[in-house]
């Protein structure tokens, strides 16, 4: 069975649970001990501190900049013990440990479900939780603590991320196999305005990767739909509504029964998207963290060979 490490004060469990919960009440219920007992030790980090680390509001609690400061020491202790439980569990042969995912939903349609079907069987008592964000909401996840792991596109540099995988993706429109662009092998921004577009907004890697794209185009144009959801992009896609675009990964199954085309853009050469798999910056990585971004990062440069022959 699992160990859970009590190795450090319960101040900096119950400090990390309120910082998550954002209410004493509400972590306390959480740890399953009286919201009085967590009050207390907030109180006395406070007091060992010299400072709050919360400010009272009437919607709940706010981390003050002390307690900003102070939490960012609080992620790396409890990372880090996570690490030294799951490394003493693996010499006992036990392989346990718990993975926390924040992807985004494009890598939940095929490609996740494939590396955890085989995970899952080889370290059956490890347990995965996964959460489904925007690109552009997954690095915060990952610096806070929220995530061991990391999977979006696109993401810009950051000296709190480190990129421990990635994969390069064509960018492309996608239609129904009855549209009038369906024959293409590949095709261009300005080609595709000729017809219905469905865009992403701004919460999505792919209006960033298209922003410049349609900027050089310089056609006036308007999206009859524009959707922070990736698969209503699709679905409408599907039902011939208009050209939306994305990469090769989530459509999988679509594309391997013809339910939809993929064709990649040609804009000033080839629009690629990276994938990325990401965890925080300079943190040791417990066993079966290690063994689930080693598995993501193999699977993703599979898919990235295969796409390369099939487009070659």
């Amino acid at each position: 069975m699992s160990r859970r490490l009590r190795i450090h004060s319960p101040a900096i469990h119950y400090f990390d649970m309120v910082r998550r919960c954002q209410s004493i009440r509400e972590a306390a219920r959480r740890l399953n001990v009286a919201s009085s007992a967590v009050n207390r030790q907030i109180l006395k980090l406070e007091g060992e501190i010299g400072t709050p680390l919360f400010e009272r509001l009437p919607a709940g609690l706010r981390l003050t900049a002390a307690g900003e400061v102070f939490a960012r020491h609080v992620i790396v202790v409890l990372q880090d013990t996570a690490r030294v439980s799951s490394e003493l569990d693996a010499l006992q042969g036990l392989r346990t440990g718990h993975v926390e995912i924040a992807t985004v939903s494009g890598v939940t349609v095929d490609l996740l479900p494939c590396v955890l079907e085989r995970l899952i069987e080889r370290y059956p008592r490890v347990t995965v939780g996964v959460t489904s964000l925007g690109s552009q909401a997954i690095p915060e996840a990952v610096v806070s603590g929220q995530a061991d792991i990391g999977i979006a596109f696109a993401l810009p540099r950051s000296a709190d991320l480190q990129q421990l995988g990635v994969g390069h993706f064509r960018l492309g429109a996608i239609v129904a196999p009855d549209h009038p662009l369906a024959a293409r092998q590949e095709v261009s921004f300005a080609t595709c305005a000729e017809h219905r577009l469905i865009l992403a907004k701004n919460e999505l890697s792919i209006h960033h990767l298209l922003a410049p794209v349609i900027a050089r185009s310089g056609l006036r144009h308007k999206a009859s739909l524009e959707t922070s959801s990736v698969e209503l992009a699709q679905q409408m896609a599907r039902r011939g509504a208009g050209v939306a675009f994305q990469t090769r990964i989530g459509i999988e199954a679509d594309l391997a029964s013809g339910a939809l085309v993929h064709l990649p853009l040609t804009d000033g050469g080839r629009v690629v998207s990276d994938l990325g798999v990401y965890v925080r910056s300079s943190r040791y990585l417990p066993v079966a963290v290690d063994a689930f971004v080693r598995a993501l990062c193999e699977e993703i440069g599979t898919r990235e060979s295969a796409e390369l022959v099939q487009l070659a």
